[in-house]
């Protein structure tokens, strides 16, 4: 094994080799879900929708947190249309909400102009144009993509928390969270509906953004692990593949998708 290793490492010192080996694991990592993410369509995300049919009885309660131009909103009611459910619905940038409450016809769906996070207030949004889905709390580094975050505007902010207790809701059988870096303040600002096991499947992004916002994977493990709850990576065929660990390994900034249960 140690000569075909040495053998290995010698045949791969150069430019051809390594650009190979380059392709190889992005391709493998696609399959496994890394960097497979940012088209809600194509990343495998349907498998929540037949987990929450399997798993829970209705109605359903949705939050669809960093909704954009309802491309989550789609899904929901593409996979539930013969199913009683109430989706919440927050995007905190002013032209993606007015987008989203001039189609939406469904009165079962709220459209909020809020921002979720850790605290309640106001904060600065910013983007690069009007209805981008890149529209982040924080001014993200993308001069390596000719992208430059050079808008703003001031947001209002919620809890899931306090969000629940001022419309009622006791109990939220899906929380879909795509918030640029942010997902992990939207989680610290649901702890009390967390400690009450109200919240029974989470769906989140993590991937490049978490570079800017200094957050990795590793606190979400940890954070969901303190609760009881398992994480699943999202594969594009949908196969759940279960962290039953924490490692390293797992820090692999490219959009991935993820589905957090109750162990």
């Amino acid at each position: 094994m140690g000569m075909i290793k040495n053998i290995l490492i010698k045949a791969t010192g150069n430019s051809l080799a390594q650009k190979i080996l380059e392709k190889n694991i992005y391709f493998s990592q696609y399959l496994s879900g890394i960097g497979s993410g940012s088209i809600s369509e194509q990343s495998g995300e349907k498998v929540v929708f037949a987990t929450l049919r399997k798993n829970y009885t209705l109605p359903y309660c949705i939050f669809d947190v960093g909704s954009n131009r309802g491309q989550y909103l789609n899904l929901i009611t593409e996979y539930l249309n013969d199913k009683e459910f109430s989706a919440h619905c927050f995007e905190p940038q002013t032209e993606s909400f007015d987008y989203l409450k001039s189609i939406n016809r469904n009165p079962n769906v709220k459209i909020n102009n809020t921002a979720l996070s850790d605290e309640v207030g106001e904060k600065n949004l910013y983007f690069n144009e009007n209805e981008t889905a890149l529209a982040s709390l924080t001014k993200r580094r993308l001069d390596h993509f000719n992208i430059n975050l050079d808008q703003s505007e001031k947001v209002k902010v919620d809890t899931i928390d306090n969000y629940s207790v001022q419309n009622n809701i006791d109990r939220l059988h899906l929380l879909k969270i795509d918030v640029e870096g942010h997902e992990f303040d939207v989680l610290n600002g649901a702890v009390t509906m967390f400690e009450n096991n109200k919240i029974d499947i989470v769906t989140f992004e993590f991937g490049g953004t978490g570079i800017d916002t200094k957050i990795f994977l590793q606190d979400f493990y940890y954070f969901f692990k303190n609760y009881n709850k398992i994480i699943y990576r999202i594969t594009p065929s949908g196969y759940l593949y279960k962290i039953e660990k924490y490692n390293e390994m797992h820090e692999q900034f490219r959009t991935t998708n993820f589905l957090v249960m109750n162990n």
